[in-house]
């Protein structure tokens, strides 16, 4: 009986291992689609957040002064910096999904609900209102 439990414990333990490892295949930058952007996804606690570190246009014409969140529908945060601009939020991992996040468009200053799967090298991004049906998907690609 021992002998059965301890080989369920490491089973139960593997399994838990190479799901983490899944998981977490999605951290590191991407290129969006367009290539005009590279995101940052990172993990908090059991949470997944994508930040915006690179953008074609993420200074104004002097190359130096930061480009705003300007189209940001709460005036409190338009003065926000686009440069590290957390746009995915609160995804959860579960069997091959990430889940019930957020992204944030800073273009057009909509927030959308979004899911997300990898495949391969390709990060599949399905904004939507209401469900998900009624949305877009956008292919990442991730940056090398």
């Amino acid at each position: 009986m021992k002998q059965f439990i301890l080989l369920a414990l490491i089973t139960a333990f593997t399994s838990l291992a190479a799901r983490s490892q899944q998981a977490d295949e999605a951290l590191g930058q991407w290129l969006s689609e367009e290539k005009d952007g590279k995101i940052e996804i990172y993990k908090t606690g059991n949470k997944y957040f994508g930040k915006l570190v690179w953008a074609s246009r993420m200074y104004m014409e002097d190359g130096k002064t930061p480009r705003k969140d300007e189209k940001n529908p709460n005036p409190d945060l338009r003065t926000r910096n686009l440069k590290d601009l957390v746009i995915l939020t609160n995804f959860i991992y579960d069997d091959g999904v990430y889940s019930e996040g957020k992204i944030y468009d800073p273009k057009s200053g909509k927030t959308y609900s979004c899911k997300m799967t990898m495949n391969g090298d390709k990060l599949s991004i399905r904004g939507y209102v209401g469900i998900s049906m009624f949305g877009r998907t956008t292919v990442w690609t991730r940056s090398k």
